[in-house]
């Protein structure tokens, strides 16, 4: 059952939206390479205001999460692309529904 989870939210500096979309675009890429990663959803919630939500069944996962390939590549990119630091949070997942996966 899936009960960690993490939430990145990130604001992309003005003129580098497309750069930020790409790079998600490699970021599902590395997802797709983790085993402890199940789920992972790139997200645009406004103009510049771009994140990433992933959910794990358990807390060894989110941490290899945490120190993998992604979140390297999150922080190499931060200072050219966002406007601050990503904020990033961890979650504990109360309830989950999923009839698609």
């Amino acid at each position: 059952m899936i009960k960690y989870a993490l939430f990145a939210r990130f604001e992309a500096k003005p003129g580098k939206e497309a750069d930020v979309e790409a790079f998600l675009q490699k970021g599902l890429e590395l997802a797709n390479q983790e085993t402890t990663t199940p789920i992972w959803f790139a997200l645009k919630i406004a103009e510049r205001t771009y994140g990433v939500f992933d959910a794990f069944p358990d807390e060894a996962g989110r941490q290899a999460h945490l120190d993998g390939p992604i979140a390297k590549a999150l922080m190499g990119v931060a200072d050219d692309l966002f406007t601050g630091p990503p904020q990033i949070g961890r979650i504990d997942v109360l309830g989950m529904k999923n009839t698609l996966g």
